[in-house]
């Protein structure tokens, strides 16, 4: 590519004197600054979700169905000012595209973040009601206390009895096993020692609790065990112990409840504490569009690493913007009067270098550069897209961070409700109607070409697990990549040309 490219300018400087004529940039840096204070203010805009958050933390909006009715409002009032001003400022399609691809990025961060804290606040509500049941059914049995201390006497019982089977089994030889040269570590061990030193070490632990570690009699500290469990971590709620059924099962719920409202770790942050402005700004440099409690994290920050993503990321789009003023921009035709086959056939290479371009860029360069500087450890952001054999597959692996966001907040909310082939239809329903609306955008035409395109995927994806099909991977990878090779220049001459 990069042969290609100085064969290029050399070439242009031969011809024109200049190795580009910059039409291309003169075009994408109209207005630019007024695009950069209009990218500006629906960064800072998304910001209101925090204290929105806090109302719904707060008990002092109903996040099912007042907030939920509110958050989806407001997403819709973002994108619809965003539209109405990129039409506003009659921008050409780069900075109307630009502006309408980053406001959907930020309507699906802000749609996770204030539907998974609006999701905790739920579940927080009903552990509360699972507690006051918990309460009420210990008061048959003589009360919050006596239920803790019932529940404690059988914890010991059991412990006592897996003491005596313990104390009862027989220790195997450990003199069988070959001794290990001098400074050597022994690493494998004979399974029925393992087992015995295991049972040892389980019955030490539960002895150290009943001991020394007391249970609280109250209710807030009563929610975990300290038996254990990592710091900030809750454990399973005593009572889980306790000889009576009902009660044990409602406080084997509330525990279950409570886990969900704290991450895995290792930090274990807790609901609602996750709620800040700070919490929020580290979530929007993070590369992902689904929120979560906490991520998985590195250690520091590689200067070498983000230099090396900051330069491939202008080198490339030196590349792309070559290939685009070039190659692109010189072939698109203008009207339908231009040979449709002559211009597919124009277009159809230089459109996939530049979609590989673009690729790379975003899902390379950017996206694990701002996964460096936000300390962001899980990066993958795409699968090998190019080894695909359906369409599905690709949908799939092409671009992770979307696909995600689908999968759980689409997919998965839409499948509580209807049929598996119900919500992957309304999945396809809403990609390709927000694929429609950007074209609608960019190109000021209403055609629908990329609607149709988008849902036609559908039944090619059933047809492409038929078993005759399936099993043809090199047929099934021929096919994909003739499709995406066609299909950018066919979108491009359909909304241009017609």
């Amino acid at each position: 590519m990069f042969l290609f490219t100085v064969r290029t300018y050399v070439r242009s400087i031969e011809t024109h004197g200049a190795p580009l004529n910059l039409r291309f940039a003169s075009m994408f840096s109209q207005d630019a600054i007024t695009l950069a204070i209009s990218d500006a203010v629906l960064v800072l805009s998304t910001g209101l979700c925090v204290p929105f958050a806090k109302m719904i933390a707060k008990g002092w909006i109903n996040y099912y169905w007042t907030g939920l009715v509110i958050q989806h409002v407001w997403q819709t009032l973002v994108l619809a000012i965003a539209v109405k001003w990129t039409f506003d400022r009659q921008w050409p399609w780069v900075q109307s595209g630009f502006l309408t691809l980053h406001t959907l990025v930020m309507i699906m961060k802000m749609h996770s973040y204030m539907t998974v804290n609006g999701y905790l606040s739920y579940l927080s509500s009903q552990s509360q009601i699972i507690l006051d049941e918990l309460k009420e059914a210990t008061a048959r049995v003589g009360g919050w206390d006596a239920a803790l201390a019932q529940a404690k006497a059988r914890r010991e019982a059991e412990a006592s009895k897996e003491d005596e089977a313990t104390t009862g089994s027989t220790t195997p030889d450990l003199s069988a096993i070959p001794a290990t040269p001098d400074g050597a570590q022994r690493e494998v061990v004979d399974a029925s020692a393992a087992n015995v030193l295991r049972k040892r070490l389980v019955a030490a632990q539960k002895t150290a609790e009943r001991s020394g570690i007391p249970v609280s009699s109250t209710v807030e500290s009563s929610t975990t065990l300290a038996s254990a469990v990592p710091s900030g971590k809750p454990g399973p709620h005593p009572l889980v112990d306790h000889p009576d059924e009902e009660i044990a099962a409602l406080a084997k719920e509330y525990s279950e409840i409570q886990s969900e409202l704290v991450s895995s770790g290792p930090e274990y942050v807790k609901w609602p504490e996750n709620i800040t402005f700070k919490n929020f700004a580290v979530y929007q440099l993070i590369p992902t569009l689904v929120y979560e409690l906490e991520y998985p994290r590195t250690d520091r920050i590689r200067p070498l690493y983000v230099f090396e993503k900051t330069v491939a990321t202008f080198g490339t789009f030196a590349l792309l913007y070559t290939i685009t003023e070039t190659f692109i921009l010189p072939m698109t035709p203008r009207a339908s009067g231009q040979s449709f086959a002559r211009s597919l056939l124009d277009l159809a290479l230089p459109f996939m270098i530049a979609y590989l371009l673009l690729f790379y860029i975003i899902f390379e360069c950017i996206c694990n550069g701002f996964a460096e500087l936000s300390y962001f450890a899980d990066r993958q952001f795409y699968e090998d897209w190019w080894n695909s054999t359906s369409w599905d597959e690709f949908s799939r692996k092409w671009n992770k961070p979307v696909h995600t966001f689908l999968l759980r907040h689409v997919y998965a909310e839409s499948s509580y409700r209807v049929s598996r082939s119900s919500a992957m239809f309304i999945t396809f329903l809403l990609s390709a109607a927000v694929h429609e609306m950007v074209m609608a955008i960019v190109t000021q035409k209403i055609r629908m070409y990329l609607f149709f395109l988008q849902l036609i995927q559908i039944p090619l994806i059933y047809l492409g697990r038929l078993p005759a099909i399936k099993r043809n991977k090199l047929l099934g990878n021929v096919v994909f990549w003739l499709g995406l090779y066609a299909g950018f220049p066919l979108l491009c001459v359909g909304y241009l040309a017609y």
